[in-house]
């Protein structure tokens, strides 16, 4: 199995030994993955429609997984026992779907050590929906494939450090480590805004273009402190 970068990037954040739960699993090719690799002990790929889980089935089979990789239709964590396993990967799907998948799933949640998130939406909002309750963000990735940017987020139980509103909405880890492709997306965004911010400066009597404005003021100086942390590297 030859997973794309976005989902090796994912697969990467599971811990060795894992039993996993693959929610929103799609094709299955994570859980596939991470047990020929012997990354996961025990994979269990769920998904709320029978077609892609059917598909995901099929490739399980072909893969010759099918005692090692359990299929079932699911609305999130709903069809998954506490203690069941240690791990969920939620990738792929809005921001806003993993939250409620969190919520919904709350006895499997409290069970569960490890959660694998690659929201394609208000990444900032599932970063502070785990700070709120008590999850700790240990580490992060962001990859570039086919020109967009996917940020993803290993948590576990606990208390986390204090956040920066830069590090709400575009990682405290990925900062912390100055991943070089988040600084490249970092100088997109803000390129992007100040070309905007320009050309709303010619049509400076409209009051949407004020408001405007000021909204990019505050977009670039959290962005400005964000490239901030690759400052400090280079003076290092």
């Amino acid at each position: 199995m030859e997973l794309s970068r976005r989902l090796y990037a994912v697969a990467s954040l599971v811990t060795e030994g894992a039993s996993v739960a693959d929610v929103g699993t799609d094709h299955g090719y994570i859980p596939i993955y991470l047990i020929q690799q012997n990354i996961a002990s025990k994979a269990i790929a769920l998904d709320i429609n029978g077609g892609p889980l059917e598909r995901a089935r099929m490739h399980i089979i072909g893969y010759n997984l099918k005692g090692q990789i359990e299929t079932r239709l699911s609305d999130g964590l709903l069809a998954v026992q506490p203690g069941e396993v240690d791990t969920m990967i939620a990738a792929g799907m809005g921001g806003g779907l993993i939250i409620r998948i969190l919520e919904d799933g709350k006895e499997v949640v409290e069970s569960l050590k490890e959660f694998i998130l690659q929201p394609q939406s208000e990444v900032w909002r599932v970063r502070r929906y785990l700070l709120d309750h008590h999850m700790n963000i240990i580490d992060e990735d962001m990859v570039e494939e086919d020109g967009k940017y996917y940020p993803m987020m290993k948590a576990v139980h606990g208390e986390s450090p204090r956040y920066a509103e830069c590090e709400y909405i575009f990682g405290k880890r990925l900062l912390e480590k100055k991943n070089p492709v988040l600084e490249k997306f970092l100088h997109r965004e803000l390129n992007i805004r100040e070309g905007i911010f320009k050309e709303l400066s010619h049509h400076v009597g409209s009051e949407g273009a004020k408001v405007r404005m000021e909204e990019l003021r505050r977009e670039i100086m959290i962005i400005s402190r964000a490239l901030g942390y690759y400052c400090i590297r280079a003076n290092a």
